[in-house]
């Protein structure tokens, strides 16, 4: 059994990630010319149909564009996550889906609006969060003003939360409960008992199911991660999903995703975007609905993820512990031997001019005051071939 659910410590510095970088990583001169491992923003190149589809609507950015999204891209996404998913019944395009500015500007904003519609929670209500986590969670709750609850994620729990360990008691607090699958930045997939049986634990305590699921289509094996949806049952109540393109159209510059599910929360999620929410242009719905509509690009690049971890397989081998993911493009290494993620990521900057990312950056402390994302290193293999190999080449030579 994995560690309990524990709040974090106090001492927990809760700025972005990559400001900390900055500052660990400020004065120092790398050695050689710099190379950045640390973001997760794909470089694999833009789909062909983005300039046509983008042109073809111009006329677009000359008027305001509606909150909820054109009927064209909200049919898109209805229509790609009923060939993606097997679901239930089909998505109500009207009711279960919103356009977003990116998945994170909804993963921040929808706690606000759970916290509004739950129940009286057991205690002083709180967001369960998988640790590590991506920022946004931390920065919803806040917005919410609810406390911050982190779940242990380790190898023995499979890289997920260990539903066995997860307290009543908290659940009976929670707002939201937070899932990301494939998760950042291990990779790890749940399986479809497995969301099956949380979002039932949710339910049955009145919480949110909030599922990110922005890397479903960067899986390194032939099985396609199951979602949310398609375990509900056609009853989408009490859960949202969060899409974007950024991941699956290597497209992180546009700037558009989705929440689809719970038709009541949409409607209210609804109007408070229409009020505290920048719309998303017109245009830029044009070339979603390309996107959507087009498989060909996203098998194209998940056969480069594929083929980087191959070659991580090939110059990693069992090194820092490194198992090959079964989803994202994340390394997640344990770098102890070199000090822990801080000391390693200084390191490979300073000798190597490789930039990454420490985990204890991206992780909350546990119960015990110790951060469970010390030792270890995020690596983003976000680039071509030649690029991703010689990342990996600088890596190992930096920290062997």
């Amino acid at each position: 059994m994995s560690n309990p659910a524990s709040s974090p410590r106090s001492g927990d510095d809760t700025r972005s990630p990559f400001v900390r970088l900055a500052d660990l990583l400020a004065g120092t001169t790398p050695a050689r010319a710099p190379l950045t491992a640390a973001v997760g923003e794909p470089q694999h190149a833009m789909p062909a149909f983005v300039g046509p589809a983008l042109a073809g609507a111009l006329a677009g950015f000359g008027k305001y564009p509606r909150t909820e999204g054109t009927p064209e891209f909200r049919a898109a996404v209805a229509g790609w996550l009923g060939r993606r998913y097997a679901l239930a019944r089909p998505m109500d395009a009207d009711r279960e889906i919103l356009v977003l500015n990116g998945s994170r500007e909804g993963l921040v904003n929808a706690t606000f609006i759970a916290r509004r519609r739950v129940a009286q929670r057991a205690g002083a209500p709180i967001v369960l969060v998988p640790n590590p986590l991506y920022a946004a969670y931390r920065a919803g709750a806040d917005i919410a003003g609810c406390e911050v609850v982190a779940m242990a994620t380790t190898r023995e729990s499979g890289w997920l939360p260990d539903l066995d360990a997860l307290d009543p008691a908290l659940l009976a607090r929670a707002v939201v409960v937070f899932l990301a699958s494939p998760a950042n930045p291990q990779g790890a997939v749940a399986s479809r008992a497995y969301l099956e049986r949380l979002l039932e634990m949710t339910r049955a305590h009145g919480a949110y199911l909030f599922a990110d699921e922005c890397y479903s289509e960067i899986y390194l094996g032939a099985e396609k991660p199951p979602g949310i949806l398609e375990v509900a049952r056609g009853d989408y109540s009490g859960l949202l999903t969060f899409n974007s393109l950024s991941k699956r159209s290597s497209l992180p510059g546009m700037r558009v995703g989705f929440v689809a599910g719970d038709a009541d929360f949409l409607k209210e999620f609804l109007a408070f975007r229409g009020i505290a929410a920048p719309q998303v242009p017109e245009p830029l719905q044009a070339v979603a609905v390309a996107a959507f509509n087009d498989e060909a690009h996203v098998e194209a690049s998940r056969g480069l993820y594929v083929a980087k971890f191959d070659i991580a397989d090939r110059m990693l081998g069992n090194r820092f512990g490194y198992r090959r993911p079964a989803g994202g493009f994340f390394l997640w290494l344990d770098v102890t031997e070199a000090g822990g993620g801080a000391e390693a990521a200084l390191k490979l900057w300073r000798e190597q001019g490789l930039r990454t990312v420490p985990g204890g950056y991206l992780s909350s402390r546990d119960a015990s005051g110790a951060n469970p994302g010390d030792p270890y290193l995020r690596v983003a293999m976000v680039h071509d071939l030649a690029t991703s190999e010689e990342v990996l080449n600088r890596l190992v030579a930096g920290l062997s």
